[in-house]
């Protein structure tokens, strides 16, 4: 039985090594492909770049992990029955679920593995990553500019533009600066249709060519009083091109391993997770108190309180307004309406606050549910797709490669649906973070349950026996009546 375990689990553990490095490669690559606007071509060292690597490929890791654990157990077990190498161990009477005892501990090592992994190698890589990124913005401060909003990491400038386009993502429409280098507040500002950045690798200046604009500044002497201050001329004027040479120099200094972002809830560890949470409720929670204590105070609610029956007037009417004449009747009404108005507008100005403040302690708590539910997709996914192999009795790259895509992008989805339903509280955070795993469940046990029993995928006779036997019945029923 030994030897038939290390067969086994050389079976297993050559496709499986094969193809977690495959699948990691492809995320991995994928990750550069997105972030290859941002490095190519602006001058970052080879050594900052295989450094982004390394913190891409440990935190892919945990993902890769549960496809080649599902890949490879279609693959060797559907070769094995492929080359009837079940059915011989089953004639010498060696079961299905002691043939595949040993992938079923290096699945739960594989699940252990991956918990660790998301508990601490996970969250230091995003850590790593996430600065690295920031740090290298502001070493290249043309890749941190945003359209639609001012961008103040280049010192000195305040920049707005409304779009970035061109093959390098270096030409800008519609360019608005305050040029704040003096420190005399923004008494110079710069308007321009059109401007292109122009940036040479280990310049320490950053050129902005402008065009088509207009110039204003506001000339301030500290030294004169304000009144004459107020009545001091600016100069203005317009332009066909203007060039704005911006010193980088003070970029230079900065380290790119500096690390200044710490605390996002994809940085910390379980046990970081679990000791932040409670400061975060509670956070909210105060948050929610104090705008419910001021609906109260604002509507006066707490003056209002029931008299005693011996206090009563009876010859007051119950219909309060019925107390009043008509002119007094419209100002209660009137003032009512507009105290309700205000106090829905205030509801509607903090909503986006209060939907923002419960997502992000949303977004801990799904980050908390969901790594220890994650961890558990490796032997999830074995369950899945070891019965299957052996049902399948297929082996190789070919169709196993399709089932196991297949089946991880249902779970994935699954999973992502799931959280993002409980970032936006509809549903709570265990619900969430656990329903792939709820989903794909029933649908491991049916096929574990069919492959041990040596059965197939769809068992067509099956399901149309019941119904054929249903009507044999009526038509022997029908047939005793006619001949008695």
């Amino acid at each position: 039985m030994k030897t038939l375990d290390k067969y086994i689990l050389k079976s297993f553990l050559i496709p499986f090594l094969a193809t977690f490095f495959i699948i990691l490669f492809v995320l991995v690559m994928q990750a550069l492909w997105l972030a290859f606007d941002d490095l190519a071509g602006k001058g970052i060292s080879l050594s900052i770049i295989l450094k982004f690597l390394w913190y891409t490929t440990l935190f892919v890791a945990p993902q890769a992990l549960p496809i080649g654990v599902l890949l490879s157990s279609i693959m060797t077990l559907g070769g094995l029955s492929e080359r009837y190498e079940f059915a011989a161990a089953k004639s010498a009477g060696i079961s299905l679920q002691r043939m595949v005892r040993p992938l079923v501990v290096f699945a739960l090592f594989m699940s252990a593995l991956n918990f660790v992994f998301l508990d601490y190698v996970y969250p230091y890589a995003i850590l790593k990553q996430i600065n690295l990124k920031l740090n290298i913005r502001k070493k290249q401060p043309a890749l941190a500019l945003v359209p639609g909003s001012f961008n103040g990491d280049i010192p000195g400038y305040q920049i707005k533009f409304d779009e970035k386009y061109g093959e390098e993502g270096n030409l800008l429409k519609n360019v608005l600066i305050y040029d704040l280098s003096s420190k005399k507040g923004n008494n110079k500002i710069i308007t321009a249709k059109n401007g292109e950045l122009i940036s040479e690798e280990g310049s320490k200046y950053m050129t902005l060519k402008l065009s088509n604009g207009h110039f204003f500044e506001h000339h301030v002497n500290n030294k004169t009083s304000l009144k004459e201050r107020k009545r001091m001329k600016a100069s203005y004027a317009d332009f066909d091109e203007y060039t704005l040479n911006i010193d980088l120099s003070a970029l230079s200094k900065g380290d790119l391993d500096e690390i200044k972002y710490k605390n996002n809830f994809n940085m910390l560890s379980l046990a970081q997770l679990k000791d932040t949470m409670p400061k975060l409720k509670q956070t909210y929670d105060e948050y929610v108190e104090s705008r419910a204590r001021s609906l109260y105070v604002n509507t006066k609610a707490n003056k209002l309180y029931q008299y005693p029956d011996s206090l009563i007037n009876k010859e007051v009417d119950t219909v309060i307004l019925n107390n009043f004449d008509i002119k007094v009747q419209k100002e209660i009404v009137n003032s009512a309406i507009s105290k309700l108005d205000r106090t829905i507008n205030n509801f509607k100005s903090n909503k986006n606050t209060f939907k923002f403040k419960r997502k992000v302690v949303n977004l801990y708590d799904v980050e908390f549910y969901n790594r220890i539910a994650f961890s558990l997709s490796c032997l999830l996914l074995f369950f899945i797709g070891a019965p299957l192999g052996s049902i399948i009795r297929k082996g190789g790259m070919g169709f196993p490669m399709i089932l196991a895509i297949s089946i991880y992008v249902l779970y994935y989805f699954t999973n992502t649906f799931g959280r993002n339903m409980a970032e936006e509280s509809t549903i709570s955070a265990i619900v969430g973070s656990w329903l792939a795993i709820v989903f794909m469940l029933p649908l491991a046990i049916i096929l574990t349950t069919r492959a041990t029993q040596d059965k197939g995928l769809f068992d067509i006779n099956s399901i149309f026996a019941k119904p054929k036997n249903f009507f044999k019945k009526i038509f022997s029923k029908r047939d005793e009546k006619l001949n008695s």
